[in-house]
């Protein structure tokens, strides 16, 4: 099915794995390590999401492939460019946020991350610091090295266009702003998703015009959500980092079986070898291959328990016999009041799209008419999907 050789050096993995593509070409950036002169790379990461799902988590992995054979990783916040937003893969203009509000999401960022990123290996920076403080001067003469006609000819602008829709001038500066971060950390490569290419390739050529050098620019794959779309906060098809246990290990088990090896291949570090049976066995790979993407941000005795969980309610289908208890007051509530309180985490599109495919039940029933209202006594279960129970305690 699927077979890998051992690599024959470390940058032959660094350059494999988790990589979608290298520009200008590979062969130079390996060239470039084999070398043996550290490298200095960075990626940048938006502020204003303040919840990271697993599609996040793979440019951080790489990142730490990086870090790991001793060269310089920059985490960068984008607090300057925030004030900009990034209009990649956007129909629409994006709201501004508060600085109070990119703190916070800093902060809970860098807690969902840990358990896989080691912050002693790595710098972080904030492009606030330098983007901020440019003079009218400068701003010009960054933009000087650009054309207005390449940046409108990026996707997300012309089919604005084409709808009739408003492409903002700041908007526009916003590829020229985030490529100067290249320029301001004097970067031998930058890595991100396949949807920040046109951007980083403006900090490709703002760093050639600036500075005489080069830069390389790596992307990374985009990973497909639970209902095969690319996973996205918005369509509610997420695995999240800060899902529990049982949450995390019951929906990486109900992916097709066709993105397992994406997922074991972005995901984790298990050799690539052990799927060569794959089309024979998926379901023992499936779970071998949830049980250690829950081990990685929850531990193995969580994910080992998340295991057993699974096993029981839903290869079972059996209840579980301790069901953590939600405080809801006495009297009418709709089932959407109470989805809400019961600590499921879930978006209003997720519990709506569960809904409507009969994912949520009360007392064993289906619930379809979310707003209905009714008395709500206490001990009663609510099941949301095949794995997520709670019980209803009234005060």
């Amino acid at each position: 099915m699927y077979n890998q050789r051992s690599p024959m050096n470390p940058n032959d993995k660094l350059l494999t794995r988790r990589v979608e593509k290298v520009l200008p070409s590979k062969e130079g950036l390996q060239e470039l390590l084999n070398s043996g002169r550290k490298i200095r790379l960075y990626q940048g990461f938006d502020p204003t999401g303040g919840r990271l799902h697993l599609g996040h988590t793979i440019g951080l992995r790489k990142l730490m492939d990086f870090a790991r054979l001793g060269h310089e990783v920059i985490f960068l916040f984008g607090t300057g460019t925030v004030l900009v937003g990034d209009p990649s893969e956007r129909d629409t203009g994006r709201k501004l946020i508060t600085q109070e509000e990119i703190d916070q999401n800093i902060e809970g960022w860098k807690d969902q991350v840990a358990p896989i990123v080691d912050f002693s290996k790595i710098t972080i920076k904030q492009n606030g610091d330098w983007l901020v403080p440019l003079t009218l001067k400068d701003i010009v003469g960054i933009a000087s090295n650009i054309s207005a006609v390449q940046l409108f000819k990026r996707e997300s602008f012309t089919r604005r266009i084409e709808q009739g829709d408003t492409v903002w001038y700041h908007e526009t500066m916003y590829p020229l702003l985030q490529g100067y971060d290249s320029v301001a950390m004097d970067v031998d490569l930058e890595i991100g998703g396949t949807d920040q290419e046109f951007n980083m390739l403006i900090g490709r050529e703002l760093q050639h015009k600036m500075k005489g050098r080069d830069k390389f620019v790596l992307t990374v794959p985009m990973i497909l959500g639970t209902d095969g779309g690319q996973m996205s906060k918005t369509t509610g098809n997420c695995i999240w980092l800060d899902d529990t246990p049982e949450d995390m290990f019951g929906k990486i088990m109900s992916l097709p079986d066709s993105q397992i090896l994406s997922y074991w291949q972005l995901l984790t570090d298990l050799p690539l070898e052990d799927l060569t049976d794959l089309d024979q066995n998926p379901l023992d790979h499936k779970k071998r291959l949830a049980e250690d993407i829950t081990r990685q941000f929850h531990g193995p005795d969580k994910a080992h328990e998340a295991a057993d969980h699974f096993h029981r309610t839903v290869q079972q289908k059996e209840t579980p016999d301790e069901v953590e208890e939600f405080s809801i007051d006495r009297g009418e509530h709709t089932y959407l009041d109470i989805i809400k309180q019961a600590n499921t985490n879930l978006s209003n599109s997720e519990i709506k799209r569960l809904a409507a495919q009969g994912g949520i039940k009360w007392n064993g029933q289906s619930i379809t008419n979310l707003n209905e209202k009714f008395d709500v006594g206490g001990g009663e279960i609510l099941q949301v999907g095949k794995r997520l129970f709670r019980k209803a305690k009234v005060d």
